[in-house]
């Protein structure tokens, strides 16, 4: 079960949506009632429109590894909410980097 965003009571006036443009609509699943005519090629962000799915894998794809860290240190990067992982490998790379510098 998925949570949803707690109504705030705000009315946001839909008319304030902004115009959809020739590249949203390219991206734009089509349908005819239930049935899917041509399925979405992106998804919609702040940002522009970034492709479905995972990017393709790679060399540089990450590797699942298990590792044994003080609590202390678990704590506080789970503490920095979600995104902690990505924070410590960032860390981790950029140790990797001076090192090899």
């Amino acid at each position: 079960m998925t949570a949803s965003k707690p109504d705030t009571g705000e009315w946001i006036d839909p008319d304030d949506a902004p115009e959809w443009t020739d590249e949203m609509f390219a991206h734009a699943e089509i349908r005819h009632g239930d049935k899917v005519i041509r399925p979405a090629t992106g998804v919609l962000t702040k940002d522009g429109i970034r492709p479905i799915g995972r990017p393709p894998l790679g060399s540089a794809a990450r590797q699942p590894v298990t590792m044994r860290l003080p609590p202390h240190v678990l704590a506080y990067f789970r503490s920095t909410g979600p995104g902690w992982q990505r924070r410590i490998a960032a860390l981790l790379e950029a140790h990797v980097h001076e090192a090899q510098s």
